[in-house]
């Protein structure tokens, strides 16, 4: 993300590479061991020790080969997004492919060290690999959000590759004494198989596989948007996905593991059971349906109204439940299907096994693509959920398309009708359930790409959400933003840029100045909301004056020549929304410098939320700007400005810039706007008067020194060490001091206020 942005189309080219890696080692692989491992003097488990090593130079490898890969674009002029995609794509799959094919290559590989050490066991060697496989997955969708946050991105990756350097000579100590045995034990192919299920199946295996992998990753986006309103956008969210699909997965596994010793084929139910699990979100999304602690009243509820609130991890924890129940039954029913499936067409022949574990990763790489870029701008997520349930309920209604072929046939009797029960239990949930969106009348929903756009509410209550995240409310301080910025200037401006659209307000205020305005918005429906906010919307965007580009704000202003007066910068909350960071670095203030006219300004708006109970935030925040600018002016918002009524928002603005910037009044400051920017100023409180209006935020004027005071442990925020996005530790020790910023700077926390 940092070398090459943050949007939805670079984020499929990197997953895509990564799968794709994976898919072709694994066919690789057991294509060169059919071919060749019969020549192989020395024990198999050399080369997998020396596979891993390799893997661990990748870990220091590849963050250079995409700083290269950057240098190597910035060089070349691309005119367009187009062209530039298909540069990071090249580039990017030939940094990624060839090391994750390295770890596509691991099964097959120990796949044959097993045939040839136990040979006798290893018929049903691929799931043995798998489950282990899936358990190390699981400590590792967690682990790192620890290490990033102690030892930043690259000091992790040093211990990752440490961890396979470990694995390397774990590995090849294995080997010590055993390279006569291995010479004795044939290496061909084995015929034996578990004894419930076919030798060397047909190709129905494959296709299942395949489909498999298609229906769990696009499914994974569709769980992205259900649950990010009750989760949000932080990376605990998205790890607590990975890792209870992960553990689930591992479940399943276990649970065939133990089945495949029993002599039963699997009945139609699993496929059926699969197809109504792909539903069951659309029951713990359900804003309807209440989950947790019930709310209780007369006189028991008067009594605990007095109780202390809970910690702040309660509701995350009863959020999260809806997670596990919704995905969890989904990932067990994958886990017992997909080693099922391999060790049936491949009996542990490790070329067999590399061939299906690719078909699957085909799957994986296009299931994300049909969903997110097909399905999901069509169609809400209720539907699209349905469109990968129903072949699962299919073959279970038609068992002969199943992997067991005629043994499924004969399934009859209770198994036919409870399957009946399911798919009409999955029509009845897919007609009645409700998404995030209808709790909210009135209301304009958008899909894309990127994210599910919900613009709702009337009059000054108007309020956007993405992916059920609030982004913004009508708030004089979005004006202030604009209009201090630019009257702070000792010179006329000419042309402005604002990163993140959000409701337009900063924008329209900016284009009260009769200047060129662009706006750069990730989401491609934010900016065809406007209209819903604004009337005059479509006016201001047909404006020549008017140019909004749908990019990475970051990405944009490392591609871009023109020149800025100012640039005003207001990312999305919360401060710790995943890769957000990359829009208050010190690097990315670095790339926002170059394109500031002399005398130029930065205004950059960092919200209050709960992560801002922790003093490094803001100071670590203030640091890089202070490091990037020569001058910097930080002042705090308390939110409610000249009109109560209106949505408090908290937070503190800081304006940067290598000039100096003259302390002006109020007063002076009006007398520098055109009148078309004193009416927009006034639009929220025609009673005030616009020197009212800018004294509410002058007048709170912050100390740079004692905000960064606040955390003298801080450093100045950069790509390496994420501090707001990574945060769960110092939460935890610093949950009993979340006052000590609000003390410090006068603000009173959200907490004390509700």
């Amino acid at each position: 993300m940092a070398q090459f942005g943050v949007t939805t189309a670079l984020t499929s080219i990197v997953l895509s590479a990564f799968m794709a890696g994976l898919g072709l080692g694994s066919w690789l692989s057991g294509h060169l061991i059919r071919k060749f491992g019969g020549r192989v003097g020395f024990p198999i488990l050399r080369l997998y020790a020396l596979t891993e090593l390799l893997i661990g130079a990748s870990a220091i490898l590849v963050p250079i080969e995409l700083v290269w890969g950057r240098a190597l674009l910035e060089r070349v002029s691309l005119t367009s997004s187009a062209s530039y995609y298909l540069a990071c794509g090249v580039w990017i799959a030939l940094t990624l492919v060839p090391w994750c094919a390295l770890m596509g290559a691991t099964i097959p590989v120990a796949m044959f060290a097993i045939r040839r050490r136990r040979q006798e066991e290893s018929s049903r060697s691929f799931s043995f690999l798998y489950l282990a496989n899936v358990l190390g997955a699981v400590a590792g969708a967690f682990a790192p959000l620890i290490l990033i946050e102690l030892y930043g991105f690259h000091g992790t990756l040093r211990f990752g590759a440490a961890l396979n350097g470990l694995l390397a000579v774990s590995a090849a100590s294995l080997t010590l004494g055993q390279a006569d045995v291995e010479k004795t034990v044939s290496v061909e192919p084995s015929e034996k198989c578990i004894a419930p299920m076919q030798t060397r199946a047909g190709r129905t295996p494959l296709i299942l596989l395949f489909s498999t992998g298609l229906t769990s990753m696009a499914i994974e986006v569709v769980w992205i948007r259900q649950f990010t309103p009750y989760l949000s956008t932080v990376v605990y969210a998205f790890a607590l996905i990975l890792g209870s699909y992960l553990a689930a997965t591992f479940i399943g596994s276990r649970i065939y593991r133990r089945w495949s010793h029993s002599g039963f084929t699997e009945s139609r139910l699993v496929w059926v059971l699969l197809g109504f699990s792909v539903l069951l979100p659309l029951i713990t999304a359900d804003p309807g349906v209440h989950i947790g602690p019930l709310p209780i009243g007369g006189w028991v509820g008067t009594l605990t109204s007095t109780w202390p609130a809970p910690p702040w991890y309660v509701p995350t924890l009863i959020n999260a439940l809806r997670l596990v129940l919704g995905i969890c039954p989904f990932s067990a029913i994958l886990g017992f299907v997909t080693p099922m499936l391999v060790d049936r067409w491949s009996t542990g022949d490790p070329d067999r096994a590399g061939t299906a574990y690719a078909v699957n990763v085909v799957g994986c790489i296009l299931g994300p693509l049909l969903s997110g870029f097909v399905l999901l701008p069509l169609m809400n997520e209720r539907w699209v959920l349905f469109v990968f349930a129903v072949p699962w309920l299919l073959i279970g209604l038609f068992p002969n398309w199943s992997s067991t072929g005629e043994h499924a046939a004969t399934q009859i009797g209770w198994q036919s009708k409870i399957s009946y029960v399911f798919v009409i239990l999955a029509l009845v949930l897919v007609l009645t359930s409700k998404g995030y969106e209808d709790k909210y009348s009135p209301r304009v929903v958008l899909r894309d790409n990127t994210a599910t756009i919900i613009a709702h509410g009337t009059g000054m209550d108007r309020r956007l959400k993405v992916n059920g995240v609030g982004i913004t409310a009508l708030a004089p301080i979005t004006k202030v933003m604009a209009h201090l910025t630019l009257a702070s200037l000792d010179h006329t401006p000419h042309s402005a840029l604002v990163v993140c659209f959000g409701m337009g307000t900063t924008y329209r205020s900016l284009l009260s100045w009769n200047i060129s305005t662009t706006a750069i918005e990730l989401v491609p429906s934010v900016p065809r909301v406007f209209w819903y906010f604004y009337d005059d919307a479509p006016q201001l965007l047909a404006s020549p004056l008017s140019h909004v580009v749908i990019d990475d704000g970051r990405r944009y202003l490392e591609r871009t020549t023109d020149p800025y007066d100012v640039i005003n910068l207001d990312p999305p909350p919360p401060v710790g929304a995943a890769g957000s960071s990359l829009l208050y670095t010190s690097e990315f203030y670095a790339a926002a410098k170059q394109r500031l006219r002399p005398g130029g300004i930065l205004e950059q708006w960092l919200p209050e939320d709960e992560t801002m109970g922790d003093p490094l935030v803001p100071a670590s925040v203030a640091l890089a700007l202070e490091k990037s600018f020569n001058h910097v002016r930080v002042f705090r918002s308390a939110g409610g400005m000249s009109r109560v009524s209106l949505t408090k928002t908290r937070g503190l603005l800081f304006l940067a810039s290598d000039d100096p910037m003259p302390v002006r009044s109020p007063a002076s400051l009006v007398e520098r706007m055109p009148p078309s920017a004193v009416r927009d100023l006034l639009e929220y409180g025609p009673e005030t008067t616009p020197e009212n209006e800018l004294a509410d935020i002058l007048n709170n004027e912050i100390s740079m020194e004692a905000l960064i005071a606040s955390a003298p442990s801080a450093v100045a925020l950069d790509d390496d060490r994420p501090v707001n996005e990574y945060f769960l530790l110092r939460r935890l020790s610093v949950s009993s001091k979340v006052q000590h910023l609000e003390q410090m700077l006068g603000i009173v926390s959200p907490a004390s206020s509700r």
